[in-house]
């Protein structure tokens, strides 16, 4: 079967990336679950961190990544209802950990839940065919181009979660969101902008700033390592904005919370600048901001969105479509990080 695998750990990642045709078929489906014929899989920064290794995470190499794709049901397990063969589906990779639950245990009201990764904790996408629970499953029909849905699943689920379920954004708030290019960030203008909310955004890339005008944007700030958070708030009226959207971490934590207006959210879903961001606790409790923290999403959230990719309210932009062949090359675009929007693999 074809692959896209990781042959062994390291940084730079691409050099350790090959393209096979002998990769093993997968099983038939085990109870609850389908197999899947991949039409499109697409990258995550993810798939850089399981070529490099991820601390607390027991790799074995050679290995797939992928934790988005776009592809057709073609057998499905005991216990999985016939409806979802010749299905055109995405996939949630995010798969809920059943939580050991014991006697002097308090209760779990507030607890979050525990997510393994397709791609990262289990084989992933990058494969010609591969396995998924059915409860993860999203329908986008025969419609859809494959790329786009496949650009679309774990970026637009990621920024869903945080911004409506857990931010509870409201139509017409401000948002900024920081590092514009990237599929979370992206996904959250969208998201934004189908909110009919005003949005920032900041760069260290001009032309990603003018690529973020033309998807609707309505503001751009040039970060070259200054205190934009005048910035923000200027175009705001010195008000503040009312969300900050910020997967970077320690290079832009701060200057979002001095963006913020009173009562304003702080969202994260990841930190690829760095984890020990500099903070300020004044401004958090005198501002009475809310500071939140998320992971991926439900397959409720899941569906939820997938909904709205569907009715073509929201979409991610798609960087470049490679050849699944031409995989390597995807990689190294990745990892050269001056992509906007997805790179995606046609199968």
């Amino acid at each position: 079967m074809r692959a896209l695998v990781v042959s062994k750990q390291g940084n730079p990642v691409t050099p350790n990336i090959t393209f096979r045709t002998d990769w093993p078929e997968p099983a038939a489906p085990a109870p609850g679950q389908v197999l899947i014929q991949t039409q499109a899989s697409a990258f995550n920064h993810m798939d850089l961190w399981v070529g490099m290794g991820i601390p607390g995470i027991d790799m074995t190499y050679p290995r797939v990544s992928g934790c988005d794709a776009c592809g057709l049901v073609i057998a499905v397990g005991a216990g999985v209802d016939s409806s979802w063969l010749n299905q055109r589906v995405i996939v949630n990779a995010a798969v809920r950990v059943p939580a050991a639950v014991k006697a002097s245990d308090p209760p779990g009201s507030s607890l979050a839940p525990i997510y393994e990764l397709i791609g990262e904790h289990h084989s992933g996408m990058f494969v010609a065919k591969f396995l998924a629970p059915a409860e993860n499953l999203a329908v986008v029909g025969p419609d859809v181009d494959a790329t786009d849905a496949a650009a679309f699943g774990l970026c637009g689920l990621t920024a869903y979660s945080m911004m409506m379920s857990k931010g509870d954004l409201r139509p017409g708030l401000s948002v900024l969101v920081t590092g514009i290019g990237g599929g979370v960030a992206t996904a959250a203008l969208s998201i934004a902008k189908h909110m009919g909310c005003p949005v920032v955004v900041t760069s260290r890339h001009q032309w990603k700033l003018d690529r973020a005008k033309e998807l609707g944007a309505d503001f751009g700030v040039l970060d070259k390592g200054q205190d934009w958070s005048k910035e923000v708030r200027g175009w705001s009226g010195k008000r503040g904005v009312d969300m900050a959207v910020d997967s970077s971490g320690k290079a832009t934590h701060l200057n979002s919370i001095k963006s913020l207006a009173r009562g304003g959210t702080y969202v994260t879903p990841g930190n690829t600048s760095g984890a020990d961001a500099t903070t300020d606790l004044s401004r958090i409790f005198w501002n009475q901001l809310r500071i939140l923290g998320s992971t991926m999403g439900s397959n409720d959230e899941f569906r939820e969105v997938a909904a709205l990719f569907r009715a073509g309210k929201v979409k991610l932009p798609v960087d470049q479509v490679f050849a699944a062949e031409e995989g390597v090359k995807a990689y190294a675009r990745i990892e050269a990080g001056e992509q906007f929007g997805k790179i995606v693999l046609r199968w």
